[in-house]
């Protein structure tokens, strides 16, 4: 490979993470605002945030438990994205 060659390859995945960062921001932030509206309508906002959030947690664990899907990596990465996920939705949310 020449080094015109690696660095176009390097640039156009450059270009493809940023794409993916963009559209990974805008989901959280569509999902986030979804999630904060619905548990503001609950007549118990912060027992509707932990039923989503624990629920979210067992899929996660769930799914990462599945044959093929055993990632130590991804498993953390989407855990830590569930308690982002919590943080931002109890924001909001009536003490």
């Amino acid at each position: 490979m020449t080094d015109t060659t690696l660095t176009d390859e390097i640039a156009a995945l450059k270009r493809q993470v940023s794409e993916l960062s963009g559209l990974s921001l805008a989901t959280g932030v569509i999902l986030t605002q979804l999630l904060q509206s619905m548990t503001l309508k609950e007549l118990s906002p912060q027992r509707a945030a932990t039923k989503i959030i624990n629920s979210a947690r067992e899929a996660v664990e769930g799914f990462t438990s599945m044959p093929g899907h055993e990632d130590p990596i991804m498993k953390a990465r989407a855990l830590d994205a569930v308690e982002q996920y919590e943080t931002q939705i109890r924001s909001v949310l009536p003490v």
